[in-house]
């Protein structure tokens, strides 16, 4: 496999890798927006139920409960015993239903604890807050590639900025892609992930315009195309030692750990494997047509 990729033309296979991410991203999306994205409560609104049960409950045994009573939501355990469970629904309960449910609960699963221990957190969260929690991303996001584009503008050139902050872009609509390909609920911790990954994302990416920049002053004679080809090799086993190193720290935590931790960690498993790959087959080869879309008239094949 290394030496697979050490003779691989990056530059010149790019269109190849371009119409991958198009694929994936195209199909994903496309199933995502007919079937619906599986929103969050975050996202929607809606009720969110906390109760402390006194022992570990199948959380799919009662979904199965809930949804018997009329009510279709999402259970996960919550608290250092694992003990407390949160009960998350888009649809909007009142006071009375709310408390229907929780005593429904409270005689199947035979429960002694008084209400006020019990009922640790009752709450409805209206749509308004989703639509907040929408414009603040979108406003983070923003900032976030404003900000590298002026980073990478004064330490490289605009060209490797506008290359980087569509990686970036590309990185971002593959994890939406793959949440609409599999119909996995998107929620507030799918924004911090997203927002994690594309600094780490950044920050691969950079490693390789570092290398270009210095081979450009060591190799004047190369042409752009092989130039970058042996930037890519030459920072290659960096790249995937950092995301195999941070991948074997998230996969122990996301086997063993919680449904609330898994949510955050998933995306953002998805997220260092798509920004690896936008890191390396991606990126710098976009900057590869960029400098050629400017400098055609001068600078004539590969």
């Amino acid at each position: 496999m290394h030496k697979l990729l050490n003779d691989y033309l990056f530059v010149e296979r790019r269109k190849l890798a371009y119409l991958l991410s198009i694929a994936l991203i195209v199909a994903g999306l496309a199933i995502g927006f007919v079937r619906g994205f599986h929103m969050g409560i975050d996202f929607t609104g809606g009720t969110m139920i906390q109760l402390q049960m006194g022992q570990k409950v199948d959380q799919k045994e009662l979904e199965g409960f809930i949804s018997d009573h009329g009510v279709k939501g999402s259970v996960t355990s919550a608290g250092e015993d694992g003990h407390s469970v949160i009960i998350k629904t888009t649809v909007a309960m009142d006071t009375d239903s709310r408390m229907e449910l929780i005593d429904a609960i409270r005689d199947e699963y035979e429960i002694q604890i008084e209400d006020e221990l019990f009922i640790e957190n009752s709450t409805y969260i209206g749509p308004s807050i989703g639509d907040l929690l929408k414009k603040n991303a979108m406003k983070a996001l923003g900032i976030a590639a404003v900000g590298m584009l002026v980073y990478i503008i004064i330490r490289f050139e605009w060209m490797s900025a506008i290359a980087a902050i569509l990686a970036l872009l590309h990185d971002v609509l593959m994890m939406l892609a793959f949440y609409g390909l599999f119909h996995i609920q998107i929620n507030s911790p799918f924004i911090a992930a997203i927002l994690t990954v594309v600094g780490y994302s950044i920050n691969n990416t950079i490693v390789i315009y570092d290398r270009v920049r210095e081979n450009k002053r060591l190799m004047k004679k190369v042409r752009l195309n092989e130039l970058i080809n042996t930037s890519i090799r030459q920072t290659m086993s960096r790249t995937i030692m950092t995301s195999l190193t941070t991948a074997a720290a998230i996969l122990p935590l996301y086997v063993m750990g919680g449904s609330a931790i898994k949510e955050f960690l998933l995306p953002l498993l998805i997220g260092v494997v798509g920004g690896t790959y936008s890191s390396i087959f991606i990126a710098t080869p976009l900057y590869y047509d960029l400098y050629h879309m400017i400098h055609k008239p001068k600078h004539r094949g590969k």
